[in-house]
């Protein structure tokens, strides 16, 4: 198969447009080495020590890229795998790929708002989806931290509890004991971050996790270059905000005092704020008339 069937990308299916991102993500690596050679001679020509700097920054950047590359290609590869035979199974993942690369059962994807809100999540599988489903409702978790600080986070054990102590518990009555997250910076703020649940020691420290998390912060950047991919399997909550927006007029209250009557609803019923929020756009707000009078 020709990963460049189309120079665009039109026309191309789902897995020959990854197959293309990784021939760019490639091109791009090449010529962040290349300028590393040329960064390299100067330093031994001059002694002048911008130019080490200069070679460190792009000797990150190329691996970022070779990082970028081999993500593209793990799901080109099992999205032509479901292409053959799209009856067996469903669309396989893009996330799926990332958990894999970082050695986890579960890796979740999210982009916050300035006020660290969920706007958005890709997950890996239901498992991480639910863990972030938590965090959206609870209010609390290793995202909000991430966003809030722009700085590692690794909880495991007594320390989630201590840390969280609502989403702490939740998480470990899913079954994961521990949870490290990395925040998606661009000058001036975060925009998000990556979670991974259950990681291996000396993951979150590692070179390899931090390329991972430098390339989903480059995919998101280039915008139409994965947003299908990459968001074929997200959930950017318009079903919770339109209930919000409902319930918001008919309590006469804030879209925000909504929103936090939805949350509060879904926790004391242990299901999803999509559960309760599609109960409100289907109509039903009579359940809500004890709480909003």
């Amino acid at each position: 198969m020709n990963p460049l069937r189309s120079e665009h990308g039109e026309g191309a299916s789902p897995a020959e447009s990854a197959w293309r991102r990784a021939a760019l993500a490639h091109e791009r690596a090449d010529r962040a080495e290349a300028s590393v050679a040329r960064q390299e001679r100067l330093l031994a020509e001059t002694g002048q020590a911008v130019f080490a700097h200069l070679a460190e920054v792009q000797r990150r950047s190329a691996a970022c890229h070779r990082s970028s590359a081999r993500l593209q290609e793990s799901f080109a590869r099992k999205t032509e795998e479901w292409e053959r035979d799209k009856g067996k199974a469903q669309p396989p993942r893009f996330m799926t790929g990332v958990a894999e690369a970082c050695g986890v059962r579960s890796a979740a994807l999210v982009l916050v708002g300035p006020d660290q809100a969920q706007l958005s999540v890709a997950a890996s599988d239901e498992h991480s989806r639910s863990a972030q489903d938590l965090e959206y409702v609870l209010g609390e978790g290793p995202i909000r931290d991430v966003a809030a600080e722009r700085t590692l986070v690794l909880a495991s054990g007594e320390a989630l509890e201590r840390r969280w102590p609502r989403y702490g518990p939740a998480l470990n009555s899913l079954g994961i004991a521990s949870v490290a997250a990395a925040p998606l910076i661009v000058p001036g703020g975060c925009f998000g971050g990556l979670a991974v649940f259950d990681p291996q020691p000396g993951l979150v420290e590692s070179d390899a996790f931090a390329e991972i998390v430098a390339a989903l912060g480059r995919l998101i950047l280039h915008g139409s270059e994965a947003d299908r991919e990459l968001y074929g399997g997200a959930d950017y909550r318009p079903t919770v905000q339109q209930a919000a927006g409902m319930l918001s007029v008919r309590a006469d209250c804030s879209v925000t005092d909504a929103l936090a009557l939805i949350k509060a609803r879904a926790f004391t019923e242990e299901v999803t704020a999509e559960a309760v929020a599609r109960r409100i756009v289907r109509g039903d707000l009579h359940s809500f008339e004890g709480t909003i009078r």
